[in-house]
């Protein structure tokens, strides 16, 4: 009898399967001695070697056909939130998401397409230790190379080289799967997730691509589509995960629709399946469908603030969670574009507007794994000016972006609803029990009325997550206190 840790994944190797290829289905069912059952799809792994992967989502006798283990409690010293708390899933509501135990959660994302057939293992350490110490807690990845006419060596450490997903992808299919590629990605997704970096996975990019050059996503049947959105399940589906089926496009997509169905049918732990939109495209395709769980729009690469975008999307229904899914990249085109403080207000703009589900970071020349500032054969629109992606690691609007998480941490944050009504200020959240957030992007007293809003109050600069001031105001319709001046985000908990 083997011995594991709850909701960490547990990987076995299948015996007696005959199939030899990708294109099977194999499954494997899992009993709790409660009686309570999960099934899970196996993968292909090359050859004749079929494994299968499971995370037990609660302590105890665990069996399946070829024998049973023992899971234990995650440990009190457990610092990894999606092993403390479980994996990600969305709220009651719908417009947020919650660990397994129901523990509040913002998705605080940043946005790496190309890491997975660009990077290598010491890169991706390097990368990951940045964005946990910033506050990011997930990572926007590409699964595959989309670009059907992309060319360059097979190699991740020279000037346009990438690694192969599928051997066929160029034709515009999804059959001959390199086994190998996903070897090495396992390697650089159990770095982020050791990190506390959830991997959003989004299968076969329906848009842009990584360099313009004619994407698969929206030429290979929807069949293989979904059949490989299956295989992400059941390879990468055991550890925290989000799918995003619709990657760049209109949502309409044939293989978008077909992707999310076979999502929502084999992932048995529910984690938040959605789409993410071209800018300038009306974000509500498949808005009544069971399988979606959010939608992203994008909001274009020009340095525009739009939380309007987010606002429209948060009044759609049936109700679906929103997020900003792609602002502006930070120096994307040229120098100064989208940069800095211009990512933190953008930040807490789209949260405020209603999208609740999170907030989403990018960088020119990271987002494509650029891999050194002089590599060539990149679309100058898109880069960052003389930066590789080690430069645009560190760019200043990151630190901003990560810190709304950090501020936000430990807040009862489940189905927040954005608040125009018990303050005068656009940019307000509230929350159980009367908890009121607000933004104002040059700080100043907010005037309060209502008394549903509670009166202990503390102020926090959201550039460096400082507290500059905390009190209780004497009466139910008295302003919080600020000279003003700066960003100011101001808390307002019953608890404080």
């Amino acid at each position: 009898m083997s011995i594991s840790s709850v909701c960490r994944e547990i990987e076995l190797r299948l015996t007696g399967e005959d199939a030899d290829s990708y294109g099977a289905e194999v499954w494997v069912d899992f009993e709790h001695e409660s009686g309570r059952r999960l099934r899970r799809p196996a993968f292909w792994d090359g050859g004749h070697t079929w494994r299968v992967r499971f995370a037990p989502p609660e302590a105890g006798r665990w069996r399946w056909k070829s024998g049973e283990f023992e899971v234990r409690p995650a440990g009190a010293d457990e610092l990894n939130p999606f092993y403390r708390h479980g994996f990600w899933r969305m709220s009651p509501g719908g417009r947020s998401l919650v660990h397994a135990d129901g523990t509040p959660a913002i998705l605080v994302a940043d946005t790496a397409w190309a890491l997975p057939w660009r990077a290598t293992p010491e890169q991706v350490r390097e990368y990951a230790a940045d964005r946990q110490a910033k506050g990011f807690n997930a990572v926007l990845l590409m699964t595959v190379q989309p670009d059907m006419h992309a060319v360059g060596p097979r190699d991740r450490a020279q000037d346009e080289g990438f690694d192969v997903g599928f051997e066929d992808l160029p034709d515009g299919h999804l059959n001959q799967l390199n086994a190998e590629y996903f070897q090495y990605l396992d390697v650089l997704l159990d770095i982020l997730v050791e990190h506390g970096l959830v991997p959003v996975l989004q299968p076969v990019f329906q848009g842009f691509g990584w360099k313009g050059l004619d994407v698969a996503g929206t030429v290979v049947p929807p069949e293989e589509y979904a059949r490989y959105c299956r295989y992400l399940v059941a390879r990468y589906g055991a550890r925290p995960a989000i799918y995003l089926v619709g990657g760049d496009g209109s949502g309409d997509e044939p293989q978008t629709a077909a992707g999310g169905a076979e999502v929502h049918a084999v992932d048995c732990y529910g984690q938040p399946t959605g789409i993410h939109y071209r800018p300038h495209i009306r974000a509500n395709a498949h808005q009544d469908a069971d399988w979606l769980d959010f939608q992203w729009c994008q909001t274009g690469h020009t340095g525009e603030h739009v939380p309007e975008r987010v606002a429209d999307m948060w009044r759609n229904e049936p109700i679906k969670a929103v997020a900003n899914g792609e602002p502006t990249y930070e120096h994307t085109g040229r120098t100064g574009v989208g940069e800095g403080w211009w990512q933190g207000h953008e930040a807490w703009s789209n949260l405020c507007a209603g999208g609740t589900m999170g907030v989403v970071y990018g960088a020119g020349s990271l987002w494509q794994w650029r891999l050194h500032p002089e590599e060539p054969g990149h679309s100058e629109f898109f880069l960052a000016p003389g930066a590789g992606w080690r430069e645009a690691v560190g760019f200043e609007g990151s630190t901003y972006v990560g810190m709304l998480g950090k501020i936000l941490a430990g807040l009862p944050t489940t189905d927040m609803v954005p608040d125009w009504t018990r303050v005068i200020t656009g940019r307000a959240l509230s929350g159980a029990d009367g908890m009121l957030i607000v933004y104002h992007e040059n700080g100043g007293p907010v005037m309060v009325f209502d008394d549903t809003v509670p009166l202990a109050y503390t102020i926090v600069d959201p550039r460096d997550g400082s507290i500059v001031a905390s009190g209780k105001r004497d009466t139910s319709n008295a302003p919080i206190p600020d000279p003003g001046g700066s960003p100011r985000v101001y808390l307002c908990l019953p608890d404080l």
